[in-house]
């Protein structure tokens, strides 16, 4: 049976802070070097500025578009950045962040908990919690709804469980990350209106916290595996990272969409004869009702490929 409608108290203990997410070089529109904040990483290399060159073109065949690129090959230290440190609405593509801070604190015993929640709980794009108001969900399947569909129901109910957005944005402080900002919760933090810094982020900031919770040992493996199985099954990302990037690598990513044309996805690439490689892609326009583009994230992706690889 479901457990009685008082989801936040399950992570009243305050947030276990981990200090070291290492944040990249100062931003500079291109393809440069970065630390390598792992010992895996080689020694960094510059590369050619064509990148930026090839991404500012990009950016020009969509009309009134904004792109913003982070992303970094982690065995070579190569990095490609594009309006990497300007902020753009990050949009459901915070919910692979929320769902890494609640692995960090939840039991298996609480994963396996039930939540109960009821009609009023939904919103309009709940395509799975809607067909379990009767039982409720498990914490951990509510997870899964969030990451592979997307559902707002399940990232509020997620919410809740760890205190509001609040809370989760003094998890994100703890792992060294001062520029995500994380303030409503689903619809509203979808508006997306220019020059409003709530539930904004930057392209270097997103890809790095995505570095941390699946590629270091932030998470111990067992939920590092777990949180990238269930990106790496993510139904709604197959029109962005995934489009370009070659046949047969991996992608684990979140998409994100809003207002203003708001189109996101961040996702760690894996070939399968390479290191990972980090990448945030984020677009907007500047009219609040525009419609976002599916392929400019893709076209982003190719020319971040053809720089790295």
């Amino acid at each position: 049976m479901p457990t009685p409608k008082n989801r936040a108290a399950l992570f009243a203990a305050p947030f276990l802070l981990v200090p070291g997410l290492l944040t990249g070089c100062a931003d500079a529109t291109g393809v440069q070097a970065a630390p390598t904040p792992s010992a895996s990483a080689s020694v960094p290399s510059s590369a050619s500025p064509a990148a930026t060159r090839a991404l500012a073109e990009v950016e020009k065949r969509y009309d009134d578009a904004r792109l913003g690129v982070y992303a970094l090959d982690t065995g070579t230290g190569r990095t490609v950045t594009y309006r990497a440190d300007e902020r753009f609405a990050h949009c459901s593509a915070f919910k692979a962040l929320a769902a890494g801070v609640l692995l960090k604190r939840a039991t298996d015993d609480q994963l396996d908990r039930v939540v109960s929640y009821d009609s009023s709980d939904l919103l309009e794009y709940a395509p799975v919690t809607s067909e379990h108001v009767d039982t409720g969900m498990k914490l951990s399947a509510l997870v899964d709804a969030m990451l592979r569909y997307s559902d707002n129901t399940a990232a509020n109910l997620i919410l809740e469980e760890l205190g509001g957005p609040g809370k989760v944005e003094a998890a994100l402080r703890g792992l060294g990350d001062t520029t995500t900002n994380l303030d409503r919760v689903e619809p509203e933090l979808n508006e997306a209106t220019p020059g409003d810094d709530r539930d904004t982020s930057t392209p270097r900031a997103l890809a790095t916290d995505l570095r941390r919770l699946l590629l270091e040992d932030h998470l111990p493996e067992a939920r590092r595996k777990m949180l990238g199985d269930w990106m790496a099954r993510n139904t709604t990302g197959d029109p962005y990272i995934r489009a370009g990037v070659p046949s047969g690598w991996k992608v684990q990513d979140k998409t994100g969409a809003g207002g203003y044309g708001t189109r996101n996805d961040i996702a760690v690439v894996r070939p399968p004869d390479g290191a990972p490689i980090v990448v945030a892609v984020l677009s907007d326009r500047g009219t609040k009702d525009a419609a976002s583009d599916d392929a400019l994230i893709a076209d982003a992706t190719k020319t971040v490929v053809a720089a790295l690889r």
